[in-house]
């Protein structure tokens, strides 16, 4: 049996006798190695000077670092010293600085331990948006890494398991971001049932690029496989958006056991694997696992990613989905590992609330896939109910809801969220809805996502899927929503694309969306509405909400009028005179089909998101290696610029 340890200090303290360490991978031979024991020391120094800094058990610090080795010495430095640790990831986007400044903002105590450089230009950013009250807040409460320094070792304090341990943000950053606090105990008793259900042990070796801000990277495969004994490698993550084939490689190389990405990862690398392969000599017979989960599972993309990497040693019974969620701080059911994954098919029509499951033969109209995500895992209960809390049979379609000791007991700063959580009896209400297959769990959708037509009841996930079966369209770039408008009596089918091209040509792809969605559900769209952005959560999750919102208050009256009318919308801009710059352009092209981008457009400002601008670099260092990284964008942040970084470096 797997030993509980009581806090996470404990299960440091518990490893740094074991000969393991931690490998940084931030390039192809790009790397650094940290033991457990090296990883006390560092800490206990740095907790030293924070304390030297004022810095008291029960403040918050908030770390923000590209760096992963200085993020995992920052967080084991609060935890011993008893400082709540608070990871935010750090973005490209304005609404990633906004997050940040709201979330600072909500804390009690909170400071701000940072690079200079990302200090420097949140400051730049404060001042050229005005926010002289956020910049005060960062000049009195920040903490630049590079000035920290102490030769005095800091004072371990002696944490309880129901202390806090750290808070870990897991709502939107177009919204007041809501965090979740875990306790020692909450993630003490996780991190047990992750590695008996897992049966991972001291022999294994896992390699993980999923951030250390979200809680599938930091939880499970940092802090889990720290107590497991293992020997780990972090992976940088902008490292795997660049160049996602080096992930493979390196698990060939460190004959790695374990691994893990949410489903944009299988595409991601696939998409690039189909182009280039791998280098001959890359064996993958060593993978036990490959741990699928943190957004919807695929059955199809698990199925295309098996298939690819099958002929290199990937066994089929390696995939393992799993589900999981911030506030039963991550692991929720997994799998028997070894045992080969499963899906059921059900009948689109059979997935309301208290519906018993129909299932559905492959390739009909109205079936759709859903992958088993296997059992609760220890200290860890789930029921299925209905609308009433009452409990469901098997094979009927209800709310997930969890207790255990992994739960959280609170939202932090915020009763009423809190309250929001629970039943009345005292189980969290995950807002995920599923059913009870062959013993097994499996996640329909979410409830506050359905949509009503015709009396029918549709998963907008499914839409979205139909949607995305356009040559122009992934799912990432398609939001499905139903919204009832005031003095309507049936409820409308919205159809959100991101899109910033001319709206003449989103004129033809609209009548194809529609088309699509008539032939393959047989549903009529009421609006195809392009949009400038998809708001999402942190751990990827689409928040509907907010375009409804924006929809019902008006926001997309204006375009929708400009739609009706059949105008030219403008001529396509001539090719660029100088060749270089030409050749950026195409190259851009290829990745951003939603949108135009022109030579001098500011590529943080054009709305590309952070995967298809590294795309882009990364299919520019294809044609001038080693010329150009996505860091250098920030100098230069037009293509014409890039193109005279490109010849002389400035």
């Amino acid at each position: 049996m797997t030993r509980l340890h009581d806090t996470l200090t404990d299960l440091l303290l518990a490893v740094r006798g074991h000969d393991r360490s931690i490998r940084f991978v931030d390039g192809e031979k790009e790397e650094t190695s940290l033991g457990f024991a090296d990883l006390y020391d560092r800490a206990v120094s740095l907790l030293g000077a924070l304390q030297e800094r004022g810095v008291r058990p029960g403040d918050e610090l908030v770390i923000f670092s590209k760096s992963n080795e200085r993020f995992l010495v920052a967080f084991w430095a609060a935890v011993l010293g008893g400082i709540v640790p608070v990871p935010v990831a750090v973005g490209i986007s304005d609404e990633h600085r906004l997050k940040l400044f709201r979330i600072l903002g909500q804390l009690e105590r909170g400071t701000l331990f940072t690079e200079t450089a990302l200090l420097d230009r949140l400051l730049e950013f404060t001042d050229a948006r005005g926010m002289a009250d956020v910049r005060r807040r960062l000049e009195t409460q920040s903490v630049r890494m590079s000035d920290v320094g102490s030769d005095a070792r800091g004072t371990v304090h002696e944490a309880a398991p129901s202390d806090l341990a750290f808070i870990q943000y897991s709502s939107g950053s177009t919204s007041d971001p809501k965090g979740v606090c875990l306790s020692h105990r909450n993630l003490c008793t996780n991190i047990r049932a992750i590695i008996e259900a897992t049966g991972w042990n001291a022999g294994d070796r896992s390699l993980s690029w999923m951030p250390l801000t979200h809680d599938m990277g930091l939880i499970g495969f940092h802090l889990s496989v720290m107590a497991a004994g293992m020997d780990h490698a972090v992976m940088d993550t902008n490292l795997f958006v660049r160049r996602p084939l080096l992930w493979m490689q390196k698990a060939s190389e460190l004959r790695a056991t374990q691994l893990c990405s949410p489903n944009f990862g299988y595409k991601h690398f696939l998409k690039l694997y189909e182009r280039k392969g791998l280098p001959e000599g890359t064996d993958l017979s060593s993978v036990k696992l490959v741990m699928n989960g943190a957004e919807p599972i695929s059955w199809d993309l698990c199925e295309a990613f098996l298939d690819a990497l099958g002929p290199l040693g990937l066994s089929r019974r390696s995939m393992y989905p799993v589900y999981g969620l911030a506030e039963a701080t991550v692991g929720v059911s997994l799998g028997e590992p070894g045992k080969p994954y499963s899906r059921v098919i059900a009948d689109r029509h059979s997935l309301s609330i208290g519906d018993r499951f129909e299932a559905a033969a492959p390739g009909t109209p109205d079936a759709v896939s859903f992958v088993r995500v296997g059992n609760a895992i220890r200290d860890c209960e789930i029921r299925i109910v209905g609308d009433d809390d009452e409990v469901l049979d098997d094979d009927r379609i209800g709310h997930i809801q969890l207790r255990g000791g992994s739960v959280t007991d609170r939202i932090y700063g915020d009763p009423a969220a809190t309250a929001a959580l629970f039943s009345v009896d005292g189980w969290l209400r995950t807002g995920d809805c599923g059913l009870f297959s062959a013993g097994e769990l499996v996640i329909t959708g979410r409830q506050k996502d359905l949509i009503i037509v015709n009396g029918q009841n549709y998963y907008p996930h499914d839409i979205e899927e139909i949607v995305a079966g356009l040559d122009d369209l992934d799912l990432g770039k398609v939001v499905v929503a139903g919204a009832t408008p005031a003095g309507a009596q049936t409820e409308e089918l919205l159809v959100f694309v991101l899109y910033r091209q001319d709206l003449d040509a989103f004129r033809e792809l609209a009548d194809r969306v529609v088309r699509i969605v008539g032939e393959h559900a047989g549903l009529a769209v009421d609006h195809v509405i392009p949009v400038a952005r998809i708001p999402k959560t942190t751990s990827g999750k689409i928040q509907r909400a907010h375009l409804l919102r924006e929809y019902l208050d008006g926001g997309f009256a204006a375009v929708l009028d400009e739609l009706a009318p059949e105008e030219a919308a403008g001529d396509v801009p001539a090719a660029d005179a100088d060749p270089l710059v030409a050749e950026l352009v195409t190259i851009a092209s290829e990745f951003s089909k939603e949108l135009r981008i022109g030579p001098d457009d500011n590529l943080f400002e054009a709305g590309l998101s952070s995967l298809t601008l590294t795309e882009i670099v990364l299919a520019i260092d294809e044609r001038y290696p080693g010329k150009v990284d996505i860091s250098d964008l920030f100098d230069v942040p037009t293509l014409r610029e890039v193109a005279g970084f490109l010849r002389d470096g400035t």
